[in-house]
């Protein structure tokens, strides 16, 4: 496979934090800025950054990245984005024609690395799937890489049912493990425990 897109997801509306996760910050950088600059950074052809709740926040914090980067980062609005999840898979539309592997992030996930996102496509190259998954405990998700067919028909799904459960009942992914990236942010505590770590800014 040469050459891939990146599609970051951040238009959750963060309802048990009460705040926008997607703007906290790590060393005065936005959770969204930093994982956009990684799918940049990661060699994409295409960077999509899906938005929906403080859209126009979140927008800005990527206006840098939007407008200087040779690969072209697009920013969709999810007007959906209340219904979960699978509406902003389906954003991926965003991609039509694009036949490479797609490198799927979230930007909840403060301990995220350029490491974590280079060792997930090598991954993906060296399996007949052509995908690759980090493990959380039983299960595998994101950040992930999949094929264009596969993130088309992820598109068709309801609610807050992602790639997860597609990825874990295949044979053949290739698993990335990486505990550290099993602390997503959905609640004060996991600030908290974020800012222990040196993943988050105080």
């Amino acid at each position: 496979m040469t050459g891939h897109a990146a599609l970051v997801l951040a238009a959750g509306g963060s309802r048990r934090l009460g705040q926008s996760k997607q703007l906290l910050t790590r060393n005065g950088e936005t959770l969204v800025h930093r994982a956009v600059r990684l799918a940049v950074d990661s060699g994409a052809a295409r960077v999509i950054l899906v938005t929906g709740a403080f859209a126009h926040e979140v927008s800005a914090a990527v206006h840098d990245l939007a407008s200087r980067t040779a690969c072209g980062v697009r920013v969709v609005f999810n007007a959906a984005w209340p219904d979960g999840l699978a509406s902003s898979l389906a954003a991926a539309d965003a991609l039509h024609g694009f036949e490479g592997p797609i490198l799927v992030l979230v930007t909840d996930q403060p301990a995220l690395e350029i490491s974590h996102l280079q060792r997930l496509l090598a991954g993906a190259a060296s399996v007949p799937s052509h995908c690759a998954a980090t493990r959380h405990g039983e299960r595998v998700g994101v950040p992930a890489v999949v094929t264009a067919s596969m993130l088309a028909q992820a598109k068709h799904r309801r609610g807050d049912s992602g790639l997860g459960a597609q990825l874990s009942a295949m044979r053949d992914v290739w698993t990335l493990e990486a505990p550290e990236l099993a602390h997503d942010i959905d609640t004060p505590a996991d600030v908290a425990a974020a800012v222990s770590k040196g993943w988050l800014d105080t």
